[in-house]
């Protein structure tokens, strides 16, 4: 970034306890040096390993602006690498997944391996005897694996990817226990744009204040039983935690944090018929309820900063585009080699409220898109932060508020102030 784009307001003078500021979700230079601070500086999601499972698979992916190929070699090596010709900039692949023995720039016939070393070109004479084609590999990021999430990161000097997550692991061991015994596996996903900040959506995970506003028809469309379950906000059992380095749980159905317990209660009414269909298929009892109580997903959010969420029983990846558009993936996740039945129940689940047509998804994007066309009138009044700071207890890990408190956002703000200063 040029020095005369720097931004004239320092990120002290933007995030506060309470409140942060306008410029936030609207100024492009502060963006800019988002993208180089935050995100060419920590670890970001760019993939599931299920989504290329095989020797030669990959799948196009994202960390920050710039497009990245995530491929498993021969051996099995997972790599992230920037997609670009290191000849002329032409990207290397536009097929969104799939299997290849190699990567072929389109514009001069460069040819690159798995592992992103240039393994031949045309006409190699051309570039006389001192050129090393080992230094003109695809550019390739450090790249790390946890629970079979993948992450990447520019920076060399990043901590190790466990001690960025810390307290995170446990509750994405948790949130892996949706697979009842078997692998978790990406069943498929679908992709939207909101005219947004990214932030907006950051904020977005361990925000419980807002569901039963914003989601009334979600919870209209359910059954008495289900409706009972999601009435969290009135329960007074849940709560939020700042996990550190940014990330937050949401801790809204405690009875369904740790899927391997209290396998022995009913049965919900909108899965007898499910667990009678996997009883009929030969299924023990004990695991027909294990199945059966993982289909319905964990009891928790999870924000991961900056770029990924595990949201009950999917994850949502924001890729920002620039400073008023984001791009949303939401990945449905199953059980690898479980039964296709549960497949196509927790398939069911996701439609309903994730997808495109669902009664979450479109209304969670509604409302984004007002917060980013909001901040064009009153740009001197403060975004406010404050729900349940007057309450927060210490809890295992950082700070913990109510169920509907804005510790997470507080907990995202904190990192980013952190990282924008350094």
């Amino acid at each position: 970034m040029n020095i005369e784009n720097k931004i004239d307001i320092t990120p002290h003078e933007l995030v506060f306890k309470d409140h942060i500021r306008t410029p936030m979700y609207e100024d492009p230079r502060l963006f800019e040096e988002e993208m180089q601070k935050i995100f060419k500086k920590t670890w970001v999601w760019v993939a599931h390993e299920s989504e290329f499972p095989d020797k030669g698979s990959f799948r196009l992916s994202q960390v920050g602006l710039e497009p990245v190929i995530v491929v498993r070699d021969r051996k099995g090596a997972i790599h992230v690498m920037v997609n670009r010709c290191r000849h002329r900039a032409a990207t290397v692949c536009e097929v969104k997944k799939g299997k290849t023995s190699s990567f072929q720039c389109p514009y001069h016939g460069w040819g690159y391996g798995l592992d992103g070393s240039l393994r031949a070109l045309p006409y190699p004479e051309q570039y006389g005897d001192d050129f090393d084609k080992a230094q003109h590999g695809l550019l390739k990021l450090r790249t790390e694996s946890y629970a079979g999430m993948v992450f990447a990161t520019f920076n060399e000097e990043a901590e190790p990817l466990v001690d960025f997550l810390g307290p995170v692991t446990k509750w994405i061991d948790l949130f892996m226990k949706q697979g009842a015994g078997y692998p978790v596996k990406v069943l498929g996903e679908h992709q939207f744009s909101v005219p947004m900040n990214w932030k907006v959506q950051l904020e977005n995970t361990t925000d419980a204040y807002h569901f039963p506003v914003v989601h009334k028809s979600f919870l209209q469309s359910l059954d008495d039983e289900t409706e009972e379950v999601f009435s969290f906000l009135d329960q007074g059992k849940g709560y939020v935690e700042d996990l550190g380095n940014g990330h937050s749980v949401m801790v809204m159905i405690p009875e369904l944090v740790d899927l391997d317990e209290n396998l022995e209660a009913p049965i919900p009414e909108r899965f007898t018929e499910l667990a009678q269909e996997l009883r009929d298929e030969g299924y023990p009892d004990e695991q027909v309820r294990r199945i059966v109580r993982a289909v319905g997903g964990a009891g928790f959010n999870l924000n991961l900063f900056p770029n990924v969420s595990f949201s009950l029983a999917f994850f949502r990846v924001l890729t920002p585009v620039n400073v008023e558009r984001t791009d949303i993936r939401h990945i449905a996740i199953g059980m690898d080699g479980g039964p296709e039945a549960a497949n196509q129940v927790r398939l069911r689940l996701h439609e309903h409220f994730q997808g495109p047509m669902g009664f979450g998804s479109p209304d969670d994007a509604e409302v984004w898109e007002r917060v980013q066309r909001g901040t064009k009138g009153g740009a001197e009044l403060p975004i406010l932060l404050n729900r349940g700071l007057v309450d927060e207890q210490p809890g295992e890990v950082g700070p913990r508020g109510h169920i509907s408190a804005e510790t997470g956002m507080r907990a995202a703000y904190d990192m980013w102030k952190r990282m924008m200063q350094s």
